[in-house]
């Protein structure tokens, strides 16, 4: 599958409607000045065999980001995704690094564990600050070592793993509070990709909403309806603190309550930024309510001088 908007590639992954990802992980623009200068250190660092650290706030497109990543270093194993909140404490080690057969009541079988489903491939860890630090211990191990020993096994196995760990939180703040491993922290350091939040890169903004429009049409069986200007202004001006997630769903609800060929900012659900003009106009008015005898004297005139009293008072 592809798609271009804007005159732009955009990025899709094949099969896209057989992927459990979201729609939102299944397109990533690179159209923004700050999104071009992420994908030249992303193909810089794609190649390498060293771990990648991916900072971004939540809902940023993190995991889209490491497969881009994975896709890019031709690595021939499988990506491997995992949300380190929620592995379970109590069997966080079978869950990465596997276990034996016997190791636990009803385990007939060996199980390669996270770890080892990832072997030649790429494994994501997402907000790896939610590991246990025992395990982040291990983990440093693993990476050093190239090789894993499952629960319940009396010999490591090796592996060759390809690390992208992605957090939302500063993990340097994390080791200085003593909840990350400092020598983890510095593994993972060696090659960092900072993932701007959608409010900062808004050349991606209107591209990746075409995509979420085209998408939703289709899937909705419904026509695709232009994004009017006045629309694209309250869009690029929003400051998306959900994110691209955030974008996917104003959309898609944007698609489901408009009624003509066009959509409008009222179809967004999004509160408007009020004018240059207006902005002012409070401000005046606000003054003149509730400022001081001397501040009111001043701004009456400044307004009479410039002709303005009638219309702010």
């Amino acid at each position: 599958m592809s798609f271009e908007t804007f005159g732009q590639p955009l990025l899709t992954f094949p099969d896209a409607e057989k992927s459990p990802l979201s729609i939102r992980a299944k397109a990533l623009v690179f159209v923004d000045p700050r999104s071009r200068q992420l994908r030249q250190e992303l193909e810089q660092l794609a190649p390498r065999a060293i771990c990648v650290l991916i900072r971004g706030e939540t809902g940023s497109g993190k995991e889209l980001l490491a497969r881009h990543i994975h896709r890019a270093s031709d690595r021939s194993g499988l990506f491997v995704s995992v949300n380190c909140g929620a592995i379970s404490p109590t069997y966080a080690d079978a869950e990465l690094f596997g276990y034996a057969a016997g190791s636990y009541t009803g385990a007939a079988s060996s199980r390669a564990g996270w770890f080892g489903s990832a072997n030649g491939g790429t494994l994501y860890l997402d907000e790896i600050g939610d590991l246990p630090l025992p395990i982040q211990i291990k983990l440093l191990a693993a990476l050093e070592n190239h090789e894993v020993t499952r629960v319940g096994a009396h010999q490591p196995s090796p592996v060759d793993v390809r690390l992208v760990a992605a957090t939302s939180i500063d993990l340097a703040q994390a080791v200085a509070a003593g909840k990350f491993h400092e020598r983890l922290y510095h593994y993972l350091s060696e090659g960092q990709l900072e993932l701007p939040a959608l409010r900062d890169r808004v050349g991606d903004i209107l591209s990746l909403s075409e995509y979420f429009l085209g998408i939703y049409s289709q899937r909705l069986d419904l026509p695709v309806p232009l994004i009017s200007e006045a629309a694209q202004q309250v869009l690029e001006q929003h400051s998306w603190p959900g994110n691209t997630r955030e974008l996917e769903n104003v959309i898609h609800f944007a698609l489901l309550v408009s009624t003509g060929d066009e959509i409008l900012p009222e179809h967004l659900n999004l509160p408007t930024v009020p004018s240059a003009l207006e902005q002012i106009e409070r401000q005046l008015r606000h003054v003149l309510a509730k400022g001081s005898d001397n501040e009111k004297a001043a701004l009456k005139l400044l307004l009479q001088q410039s002709g303005l009293l009638q219309k702010s008072a």
